[in-house]
């Protein structure tokens, strides 16, 4: 028999699952919020399995990332510019392709909102690697 504490473990377990693949279609459609969801999904993990937290946390791609701004509040400047040129073709793809008037004023306001949350985001200074022996 499960308890109330095993339910609310694979709930949330669920949650962190579903938010990640929310926050990877987000990627892909600008539309969707990417960073909302990554940070739902770790901290839906971390109360729930550590080693799932530890997966996400270490995520060659979303890892540092996801790690950065929870610890720092910060975002590398890299990742700014990654992601405003990112979000900024792929909105104007959209527009291109979208007939109507009204979706396309609506992906504008949702490229300047976004634009603006990740202009006030600190930056994080990007360490230089030193090859020199």
């Amino acid at each position: 028999m499960m308890t109330v504490k095993s339910v609310k473990k694979y709930l949330l377990i669920f949650l962190g699952t579903v938010s990640f693949t929310l926050g990877i279609v987000g990627v892909i459609l600008p539309v969707l919020p990417t960073t909302p969801f990554l940070l739902l999904a770790s901290l839906c993990y971390i109360r729930s399995s550590k080693r799932l937290y530890n997966w996400l946390i270490n995520h060659k791609i979303f890892g540092e990332y996801i790690y950065n701004y929870l610890t720092y509040r910060k975002v590398k400047k890299s990742a700014k510019l990654g992601a405003l040129i990112f979000l900024w073709l792929s909105l104007l793809t959209s527009i291109m392709v979208v007939s109507n008037l009204h979706l396309r004023i609506f992906l504008i306001i949702v490229g300047v909102g976004v634009s603006i949350h990740l202009f006030t985001l600190k930056t994080m200074r990007e360490e230089k690697k030193n090859h020199s022996k």
